[in-house]
């Protein structure tokens, strides 16, 4: 039922202002860390797609390799018929027969050239095509070693952040420096009576610090952040002020409060079970008369 002040609850309430702010720079970690499990994964895409695209260069690189070499043999052959048709042919028509024959040869040659240099083209496109895809979305080494020391940064800023707020309040001279926790109490509780807050929890947030009446001190917060209606606070002080004596005598007001606190906040079936604990343990008190009126 108390989970104010719960850093590790999915929906944490009930912070203090220091606890926010802890929150606020858990959040931004988490994020910053998210980003860079985001960047590594897309790094190892694009290295498969880098893997790709070299299996692909490597493929083209056959085909012209292939059309060199039969290039080149074509012309062996020509050169070499030519030469035999000078020295072996004695008439112009067979001459002119085995001529014909390597032109028709060479002429289906350079066709299935052509035809083999139209798909290199096609391939050099979507390579072209790839490549643009790649530059545009690929992230560097440096540029992943930069995020990851940005990330670095703005931890050591937030401990230093935080270093800097202990020392600053160590070094701000405390107002209840002459006056005994006794004193401190009776201020305290003035202040309460008064209607003066902000002044009240001060001084009870003292007397917690020094560990005087903290089961006494924690439940006075609780109840000045219930009458500001700030339930979601004033759960989290009850709750501290129940665990640590639950034997006190403002325990009915105390649980009754709880009760409507979580009434008010929405959570219905834990109010229900603060006002029966109310009922069952303080029957007679006034409180369960309210308890039992709230509960219907």
């Amino acid at each position: 039922a108390f989970g104010a002040g719960n850093l590790d609850n999915p929906n944490p309430y009930g912070l203090t202002d220091s606890e926010k702010v802890l929150l606020e720079n858990k959040n931004n970690l988490i994020q910053n860390k998210n980003q860079l499990r985001k960047v590594e994964v897309n790094s190892n895409k694009q290295a498969n797609k880098v893997d790709l695209l070299r299996e692909r260069v490597d493929g083209l690189q056959s085909i012209v390799e292939s059309i060199n070499k039969k290039s080149h043999q074509n012309k062996t052959n020509l050169q070499k018929l030519n030469t035999q048709n000078l020295k072996e042919l004695e008439s112009s028509n067979e001459y002119e027969l085995r001529l014909g024959t390597a032109t028709q040869t060479n002429a289906e040659t350079i066709q299935v050239n052509v035809a083999n240099i139209e798909k290199l083209k096609l391939v050099i496109t979507e390579l072209s095509v790839l490549i643009d895809s790649i530059n545009s979305q690929y992230i560097t080494r440096d540029e992943h070693n930069l995020l990851v020391t940005d990330v670095n940064n703005f931890k050591a800023l937030i401990l230093k952040e935080l270093k800097k707020k202990k020392v600053q309040k160590a070094v701000i001279k405390s107002p209840f420096l002459n006056m005994s926790n006794g004193d401190v109490a009776t201020k305290a509780k003035y202040y309460f009576d008064k209607e003066y807050y902000t002044d009240s929890i001060k001084h009870y947030e003292y007397l917690i610090e020094k560990n005087y009446r903290p089961a006494k001190a924690h439940y006075m917060i609780g109840e000045m952040y219930y009458i500001r209606k700030n339930y979601a606070n004033a759960i989290s002080y009850f709750k501290k002020s129940a665990s640590l004596y639950s034997k006190a005598s403002y325990m009915p007001k105390l649980m009754l409060h709880t009760a409507i606190s979580m009434d008010r906040t929405g959570d219905k079936r834990n109010a229900k079970k603060f006002y029966d604990g109310v009922i069952l343990k303080y029957p007679n008190s006034k409180e369960a008369i309210k308890a039992e009126k709230n509960r219907e």
